[in-house]
């Protein structure tokens, strides 16, 4: 197995790869477990999960690891103004690409302020593994009235901060620091954070969001 590449290039790989190849693209937690990542529903259309939770979002809004960009595309079509960010090149070409307005970024970085929505979906809660370190940059980075739009693990799966890897066929990346939030949680990493619990939801027992405020 070829082991130690940098996350970028796997991710590129990954995005780049055919549809069957793109099914072996895997994180493993360095304690034990792999589960697949969902690479195609982010190359996708946004689905009935994520406009429920776009209706929420009011403009501008900043997508904190846009990925391919389908969460700015869909805001897009809606009129409302938005802009990706992601440390990932490829994933930012692509969203370009693909038509939505995306800059290679961490949120950890200097960026403009006053964004009257912050999303962390598909996992990005988990940036940095300190989720509630993130969820005050992301306070921070909000206008007065703002909130932050967040996807969470399911209830009864543990809050934790991870190392983790991604695994592309034999090919893996460098391990690096991740956390999981459960939706049980964020009520309490949110007030850590400053910000409040506004409401928990949940699609078909599958995904679960939360929204923050200010």
């Amino acid at each position: 197995m070829s082991t130690g590449g940098d996350v970028g290039t796997l991710y590129a790989a990954a995005l780049a790869a055919e549809p069957h190849a793109r099914r072996r693209f895997r994180v493993r937690i360095q304690d034990g477990g792999t589960h697949r990542m969902a690479l195609d529903r982010w190359l996708n259309d946004t689905d009935a999960a994520d406009d429920d939770l776009l209706r929420r979002a009011q403009g501008p809004v900043l997508d904190v690891g846009c990925g391919p960009g389908r969460h700015v595309l869909a805001l897009q079509a809606r009129r409302v103004p938005a802009l990706g960010i992601d440390i990932a090149a490829a994933a930012v070409a692509l969203a370009r690409r693909r038509g939505a307005p995306a800059i290679r970024r961490s949120v950890f970085d200097d960026l403009m302020s006053g964004w009257g929505s912050v999303l962390l979906l598909d996992g990005n809660v988990g940036i940095g593994g300190d989720p509630v370190a993130l969820l005050q940059r992301a306070a921070e980075l909000l206008r007065r009235d703002g909130r932050v739009l967040v996807e969470l693990d399911a209830p009864g799966v543990p809050s934790r901060s991870v190392e983790i890897r991604l695994e592309l066929g034999r090919a893996t990346s460098d391990w690096f620091a991740w956390a999981q939030l459960s939706v049980t949680d964020v009520a309490e990493a949110a007030a850590a954070a400053g910000l409040s619990l506004v409401e928990s939801w949940d699609v078909d027992g599958r995904r679960w969001f939360a929204w923050l405020a200010a």
